[in-house]
């Protein structure tokens, strides 16, 4: 495979932009290459600059729930730009699409749009602590939920994929007031909750952990975290940017039957476009300015392209049997995917919840920070560049999640299998 322009454009990327990338998995340096430059993409196929086609299971990150550039949301996009990209005030989009999202969110009685997930979280983490006057948040080792400052302590994601125990320019005083707990782990979890109730604002976490790889949560993780909050005066926060409307229509609350205080969503809802939001109680969003003194605001908020894009999106996802097509195509990549490394003699530990799903390269089980950081990732590096040669695109890091898309067919899905049993033999 040639990937020539790509290789040129990269050491001119690295010129003008930090490391050559806008987001430091991208460089590929965890699994020993160099990126791929992405020119088009549609339904399930990715085309880079050097006319190389890929089957695509990155899904930019989760998004892509329908596969790339779907026609109607093309088409929505389109007729909203020809309006303006951006007014800055109230338009009747937001409020169709925020009626949307309360109505499929089972825990939503209102929501507030903003531009990222990483804006959503710290803007839902602020609410908390205003809502309740304390300043302590509790997260989880491995999980991940943006840049802000609370959250680079102990964090997943990209953070993980470079080794990076923490990040210079988080000061002290931010950190004392984050505690990272095992994720899994009812104990650790009552003990700290139970001693520290006093000081604690929040709980946030990821239902479905995304970001240290697949992990799903024990069978009663969520409903004791769910009562223990409750009781303790906590408020509990679901990070549901990548399971939000990707587990189920309702997300991974619905999905578990769980229910937080406050929900933040991310980019899915727009349909890859820059979105995210947070909602929840009414209680405790109308503390946020300008009905109560919690500030928050954000000039391209409500953005009238993801706003429509948005709505084409939940209509699409809104088809009958839409969840279950998806979620059985997954299940019979994941059992093809499992079935190639017992035949290859790689010892896998493949985990999956719904379309999403993580190959980790260990023996063992993977329940947590601990053991995903057991997975062998120079193997996995190989694997990411034989697999890359062949044409299918995965998440340059062991620790991410691959995704399904509607737009994969089970043939595609088929030759994927065939290239990791292939893949995988030759690491033999």
């Amino acid at each position: 495979m040639n990937t020539t322009i790509s290789g040129k454009m990269f050491e001119k990327a690295k010129e003008v932009i930090p490391g050559g990338v806008n987001s430091p998995v991208r460089a590929c340096r965890s699994v020993g290459c160099d990126p791929v430059f992405i020119q088009k993409a549609k339904g399930s196929k990715l085309f880079d600059v050097d006319g190389n086609e890929y089957l695509d299971f990155v899904c930019s990150w989760g998004p892509m729930i329908h596969g790339h550039a779907p026609d109607e949301i093309v088409e929505a996009v389109r007729d909203a730009a020809g309006d303006s990209t951006s007014f800055g005030a109230p338009t009747t989009k937001e409020m169709a699409l925020a009626a949307m999202v309360v109505e499929a969110v089972p825990s939503l009685e209102k929501v507030r749009f903003v531009n990222s997930g990483t804006e959503a979280t710290m803007s839902a983490v602020r609410l908390a602590r205003g809502y309740t006057g304390k300043d302590v948040i509790v997260k989880f080792d491995g999980c991940y939920h943006g840049h802000a400052d609370s959250f680079l302590v102990k964090a997943g994601s990209g953070v993980i994929t470079l080794g990076i125990p923490g990040s210079p320019g988080v000061p002290e005083d931010i950190v004392k007031n984050t505690i990272s707990i095992p994720y899994n782990d009812e104990k650790i979890l009552e003990k700290t909750l139970r001693e520290k109730s006093d000081s604690i604002a929040c709980v946030i976490v990821e239902p479905v952990a995304g970001n240290m790889g697949c992990i799903a949560p024990g069978k009663t993780f969520l409903q004791k975290m769910r009562a223990l909050t409750e009781e303790l005066g906590i408020v509990l926060i679901f990070d549901e940017v990548i399971t939000g409307f990707r587990l189920s229509y309702g997300g991974a609350q619905e999905y578990f039957d769980v229910m937080p205080d406050l929900t933040c969503l991310g980019k899915i809802i727009g349909g890859g476009l820059p979105v995210g939001a947070y909602g929840g109680k009414a209680e405790i969003m109308d503390m946020i300015a300008p009905d109560g003194p919690v500030y928050q605001a954000g000039t391209l908020s409500g953005n009238p392209l993801a706003m429509a894009a948005g709505i084409a999106n939940l209509r699409m996802l809104r088809r009958e049997n839409f969840y279950k097509e998806l979620n059985e195509k997954a299940e019979f990549f994941a059992d093809g995917l499992t079935k190639a490394a017992e035949s290859a003699g790689i010892p896998v530990t493949l985990n999956r919840v719904g379309s999403m799903m993580t190959g980790f390269f260990t023996p063992d089980p993977v329940t947590d920070f601990n053991s995903a950081m057991k997975a062998d990732t120079d193997r996995y590096g190989v694997h990411y560049r034989q697999m890359l040669e062949k044409g299918i695109y995965l998440a340059p890091s062991q620790f991410e999640v691959a995704f399904i898309s509607a737009a994969h067919t089970t043939e595609e899905l088929k030759k994927a299998i065939e290239m990791t049993e292939w893949s995988f033999k030759k690491m033999v």
